[in-house]
């Protein structure tokens, strides 16, 4: 009984706690910055498409797809589920694009239903976003680098390459993404 008397009586000082907190949380509230705003140009329904390059990164040929990205709640990232048909089928994405404030820069985290998933970083200069992300491919260091260029407020081309343990930086795709909505 003493125990259980313990446990409530810790139960209700940490939910006065919470309250106290929760009560300071909405005047202490951060809103997103102007640097997360910059990420409302993706927010809406796309359609992509290019060519990968054939080569150690994959078999090349055409691609194409949809992509809708969404605010995720708060207003501080911005979610993307895609659609894509390549040479190597069909596939889907979720994409989540964010800003952070301590490296003061922005951060992408992709998955795909064939298995893959990245991590990158970005900076934003003018109207180019310049991505790059490191991992392995094959069981050798890979390290792929990309631009997004905004060529109007509805459309935008990419650029990606990529260097397979150290070698040299090849073109793996290039394309263009259209706003539909």
């Amino acid at each position: 009984m003493r125990r259980l008397m313990f446990v409530v009586l810790a139960m209700g000082v940490l939910l006065a706690l919470c309250g106290a907190v929760a009560a300071q949380a909405p005047g202490e509230a951060s809103k997103p910055g102007p640097e997360v705003q910059k990420l409302g140009y993706f927010v809406g329904s796309w359609k992509f498409e290019g060519e990968a390059k054939p080569g150690e990164f994959g078999p090349g040929g055409t691609f194409s797809g949809e992509e809708t990205c969404e605010w995720f709640a708060g207003g501080f990232q911005v979610v993307c589920h895609s659609s894509e048909t390549s040479t190597m089928g069909t596939s889907k994405g979720l994409s989540i694009q964010a800003y952070d404030p301590e490296a003061k820069g922005y951060t992408f985290y992709m998955i795909n239903s064939r298995g893959e998933n990245v991590f990158g970083k970005g900076q934003l200069a003018g109207n180019t976003m310049n991505v790059s992300w490191e991992g392995t491919m094959g069981g050798k260091p890979a390290k792929i680098r990309g631009a997004m260029v905004q060529e109007s407020p509805t459309a935008y081309t990419f650029k990606m390459e990529g260097s397979l343990a150290d070698g040299p930086w090849v073109v793996i795709a290039e394309g263009k993404e259209t706003k539909i909505k």
